[in-house]
């Protein structure tokens, strides 16, 4: 088995030749018992996993799928959350030589019907009770699904069923196997080619069913490769895994960088102490969509709004600085040594202390993608001195594409191509792209193949242009963006994040294509406008009663004045209201990784947008809302409209 090292970086020479499973054995044989792959925090410990430990649990899997029938080419799916099982099991699947298929782990007995069914899967990895219940109760309607693996025994004592294996008994079945022949792992992993389909990737589906993209070794290799050659990373540097797997920037940075640079992987407790968790490790590297960056500077605003009056003063200058010094550089102006000192200043006294507290301190390089983000949010983490960056992408091109370099960063762009893309927009703005990343068609769907690859160059749906300096600037979905009463096109994104800076506001939804002015519908952030209201003695018992309040209308009122101050007249929202819930992705309203479905919220709401375009002050509004747990709630209210008049 040949291979070739950069030694600086750890990272690897990518032949075509070269599959996932081929670099994870190199690295696995170099860096032994020697050095940490991984570690996950358990019971209030982080437990460390050896290269060797990560080698032999895959190897044992992987034997013990080939014993239970696994061919070349099966599909075998993950569902659970971040975990050392789930890397190892989609592992132990390409040392198979079958193709990893994720789900997230909060999908809906449809959605994991539809994905099992419409991949093919044979086998399934569950967590646990929860994952295996989902499983029982869909496996009659996927007639190609034989085993359901699981892994964490809570709750699974009177399990029976024949199909119901445990993580433990397949690894045993490895081990007999390895007995019988030992040197097929060996064997497997020698076999396959780079072209070969790797993982099998479903689409966030913003417009209808998710469409399962293909993905080859080579795709996904060569995507790290070049992404590494403009930031590159070391094997000493610490990565947090806490995005879903079955998203395709986790894959990317989990699989795609951190199998060729052999940096180590750290996942959290459980998914909600991940910012806990972040801020003990301390990461070199982060990615992450714009909500947790939103997230981020929400709980900054929040503790600012309740500090005492010489921290909050202390905080605004500090800021006063950053933003100052953060503006100096996105222009590409020296900073004077007198601005440096204060820099300096603010560093100590102010900023050193909350990146610390985000789990910012070490952070070299942080990215965001998935989905448009404000330049509000983006000054904010630039102004801390976080060297965040803007990508773009999609599961098309395994992940990434276009990236900022180090001081060249402007926050309405997503910066250059990276090394082996190449970018064009077509006549009527659509962006399109050709690397060695682009996928190889989607699953079971010629039809949709064939408008996404033409010619080798992959069609992105997206609009947009590139500047004066080389920059891609990414308008918005084609199909969401807006014309404006004086005919100029925009996107409602951009408006939609620019709300979103506001501590008081979770979620937007901007609406008025092709209308005489633009209106929003706004989902307030229940705990941070609640304590606002405790403050001012106003009594709620739900947050239907809390965002109808007139005070809160008031409070969201001067959010948006904000937002519209610099904006052209026929893109600031004139009228507004308060929806009555927040949006959910269980609801269909919001794809996993919450992106608003435009199209779908739109039918829901139909009486709402009326209302908002009709001569009415409020909308009456009569309906069931239906919970995660199967219980329904009546609801019946009146939501205020509210007319900005400028």
């Amino acid at each position: 088995m040949q291979h070739a090292h950069n030694t600086e970086t750890g990272s690897v020479e990518i032949t075509r030749e070269l599959t996932i499973q081929k670099l994870f054995y190199q690295q696995a044989q170099r860096y032994g018992e020697n050095r940490v792959a991984m570690r996950e925090k358990e019971f209030g410990l982080w437990r460390p996993i050896t290269w060797q430990d990560y080698f032999d649990n895959v190897k044992y899997l992987s034997l013990g799928l080939i014993h239970m029938g696994l061919e070349p080419g099966d599909k075998v799916a993950m569902i659970g959350d971040n975990r050392p099982e789930g890397l190892w099991a989609e592992m132990a699947t390409l040392c198979a030589g079958g193709v990893a298929v994720w789900l997230f782990q909060d999908c809906l007995i449809d959605e994991v019907k539809y994905i099992l069914d419409h991949s093919d899967t044979k086998f399934l990895f569950g967590e646990g009770q929860e994952e295996v219940d989902k499983a029982i109760s869909i496996i009659n309607e996927c007639p190609k699904l034989k085993n359901v693996i699981w892994d964490d025994p809570k709750g699974m004592r009177n399990y029976h069923q024949d199909y119901l294996t445990s993580f433990k008994a397949v690894m045993d079945r490895g081990r007999q196997l390895e007995k019988e022949q030992p040197d097929l792992f060996e064997k497997m992993i020698d076999r396959g080619h780079g072209d070969d389909v790797a993982l099998l990737f479903y689409t966030s589906g913003t417009t209808s069913l998710p469409k399962g993209a293909l993905l080859s070794h080579n795709n996904m290799l060569t995507m790290g490769q070049h992404l590494m050659a403009v930031d590159p990373c070391y094997d000493t540097d610490d990565y947090v895994s806490y995005l879903p797997f079955a998203w395709i920037g986790e894959q990317m940075m989990s699989i795609s960088c951190g199998l060729q640079i052999g940096y180590t992987l750290n996942f959290p407790e459980e998914p909600e102490t991940a910012q806990e968790n972040i801020r003990e490790i301390g990461p070199h590297v982060m990615f992450a969509p714009p909500r947790m960056y939103e997230q981020m500077t929400r709980s900054v605003q929040v503790k600012h709004l309740d500090a005492s009056w010489t921290k909050r003063h202390l905080f605004n200058l500090s800021a006063k600085i950053g933003y100052y010094v953060a503006d100096l550089k996105f222009k590409k102006k020296p900073v004077p040594f007198y601005w440096k000192a204060l820099e300096w200043l603010a560093y100590v006294t102010v900023q050193k202390k909350l990146k610390d507290h985000l789990g910012l301190s070490r952070v070299r390089h942080a990215y965001t993608g998935g989905a448009a983000m404000g330049p509000d949010h983006f000054r904010f983490f630039h102004a801390l001195g976080v060297n965040l960056k803007q990508i773009y992408g999609q599961t098309e091109v395994a992940g990434i594409s276009v990236v900022h370099r180090d001081g060249d960063i402007k926050f309405d762009t997503v910066g250059h191509p990276i090394p082996g893309t190449e970018i064009k927009i077509t006549e009527d703005g659509e962006i399109i792209t050709r690397s060695s990343s682009v996928f190889l068609g989607y699953y079971k769907n010629p039809e949709a193949t064939e408008e996404a690859l033409v010619d080798g160059w992959l069609h992105s749906d997206d609009k947009g242009f590139i500047d004066d300096d080389g920059h891609l600037v990414v308008f918005d979905r084609t199909k969401d963006v807006f014309t404006l009463r004086d005919g100029k096109p925009f996107s409602p994104q951009y408006l939609e994040t620019r709300l979103k800076f506001s501590p008081y506001i979770r979620d937007s939804w901007v609406i008025g294509d092709k209308k005489d002015y633009i209106t929003a519908v706004l989902c307030i952030d229940y705990n941070v406008v609640g304590k606002w209201a405790d403050e001012k003695k106003l009594n709620y018992t739900s947050y239907q009663e809390l965002s109808q309040k007139p005070e809160v209308y008031q409070l969201v009122e001067n959010q948006i004045r904000q937002a519209n101050k610099d904006l052209p007249d026929a893109a600031k929202v004139a009228k507004f209201t308060n929806l009555y819930k927040e949006f959910d992705a269980d609801d269909d309203e919001l794809t996993r990784t919450r992106k608003l479905r435009r199209a779908f919220v739109e039918k829901r709401y139909q009486e709402i947008v009326e209302a908002l375009y009709a001569d009415s002050d409020s909308v009456h509004i009569d309906t069931t809302i239906k919970y995660e747990d199967g219980r329904e709630a009546h609801i019946k209210t009146d939501m205020t409209i509210i007319h900005l008049e400028e």
